[in-house]
């Protein structure tokens, strides 16, 4: 299957059709009418629609999904958002609270109008009593509502340790009989340096976010389609010119909700920072660049598995073979991308933010090259596809 992406623009009609398919488990898109029909419209207007495609089509299995290698295979989710984490002692389960389905927040012009003008919204999040694994948009969007920003990279870190997962080639020790990595190209190594780069990931995106770019929130521009679309002249005027305002999506909204506001998963809205750059996919970017630094990135993942249509139990998954860095550039379109699908960030600020983050991570892991006496070298794929590698640094030879 070749699978094209377009990066002209953002498409906003994207997150409408997000929010109307919030409740749907992923694995239910092929055979579901909304779906199918979110995958017409925005293959109608491709050319400024910046996901997966095929053969210059949108379909409902690659609905929501990045464009890195591995992003479109297998199940939408990444097996490293499903499997129990071995935390120490601990085997922790994947299952968690999600939000009642079914209830949307901001719909409504009055309480979108509060939360615009800095009113006090009281946080009134139902959850559902009966923890489940990630099944769909909405719990997905819960995840994202309430994690530490790179806990999904460290929970992956620890599943490939734990697995005993072949280290990337270049690793010193890999093939040793006598040695191990620990302080440097070992467990505690990579564990730390996983988290390392968030920081450093979070303060390259606030600048942008402040000094550059104070980006338009969904949820704002939701109100803008909502008050446009009131004035009939305006209507008339702007609707041939802009996709967004004849989508069938945000009609559907209407009948749903009574308003074209952007439904939002979370009862706040969005954050009060510019939505470009996106802090979680930058984080993302930098954390799953070091993981493909040092891990095999060709490895197989044995016995895959899915999530039940309920959530409630996860079963074998026998499709498409999946390697470790597939799978690792999955989470991060699936942990930034679950952004969108709350309602709180553009899917350009996933496809962006990835960069930057990717190339965060790559200027430290240049810099500590210099700190390692070992003889080593890392190569693995970027986000784009393109060969990435960094080696020991020739050390000049002192003359006496």
């Amino acid at each position: 299957m070749k699978v094209e992406c377009f990066t002209d623009s953002c498409s906003e009609p994207e997150l409408y059709w997000m929010a109307l398919l919030r409740d749907v488990p992923f694995s239910q898109y092929p055979k579901n009418v909304i779906a199918g029909m979110a995958a017409g419209e925005l293959s109608h207007n491709v050319a400024n629609f910046h996901g997966p495609t095929e053969g210059g089509k949108v379909t409902p299995r690659l609905l929501f999904r990045g464009c890195s290698p591995g992003d479109t295979r297998g199940p939408y989710l990444s097996q490293f958002l499903l499997r129990d984490i071995p935390y120490g002692a601990l085997a922790v389960s994947q299952q968690i609270r999600t939000a009642q389905p079914g209830i949307d927040y901001l719909a409504d012009f009055k309480s979108w109008r509060a939360v615009q003008n800095g009113e006090p919204v009281p946080p009134d999040a139902q959850y559902d009593p009966v923890r489940r694994y990630i099944h769909n948009l909405r719990d997905i969007a819960e995840y994202v509502h309430v994690d530490a920003l790179y806990e999904a990279y460290f929970n992956a870190c620890l599943i490939l340790l734990g697995a005993g997962a072949p280290f990337n080639p270049g690793n010193p020790y890999k093939e040793s009989q006598t040695q191990l990595g620990f302080g440097t190209w070992g467990g505690p190594h990579i564990l730390t340096l996983v988290t390392e780069v968030a920081t450093r990931a979070l303060k390259t995106m606030w600048f942008q976010k402040w000094f550059r770019h104070r980006r338009l929130r969904p949820e704002a521009f939701g109100g803008l389609i909502e008050v446009t679309m009131r004035d009939k002249e305006a209507m008339q005027l702007l609707t041939a010119d802009n996709p967004i305002l004849s989508s069938r999506a945000v009609e559907l909204t209407y009948l749903t909700h009574g308003t074209r506001l952007l439904p939002q998963a979370f009862p706040e809205g969005s954050p009060t920072h510019p939505s470009y750059g996106a802090g979680h996919a930058t984080v993302a970017g930098a954390c799953i660049t070091v993981l493909k630094a040092f891990f095999d990135e060709s490895a197989i993942i044995t016995n895959p598995v899915e999530p039940s249509a309920d959530g409630l139990e996860l079963v074998p998954y026998t499709g498409e073979q999946l390697t470790v860095g597939g799978e690792l550039n999955k989470l991060a379109a699936n942990i930034a991308i679950a952004r969108n699908g709350a309602g709180v960030h553009w899917r350009s600020d996933y496809t962006e933010s990835l960069k930057v983050g990717e190339a965060v991570a790559l200027t430290i892991l240049e810099k500590q090259s210099h700190d390692y006496n070992e003889d080593w070298s890392m190569s693995f794929t970027g986000f784009d596809g393109r060969k990435i590698a960094i080696t020991k640094p020739m050390m000049a030879m002192a003359h006496s």
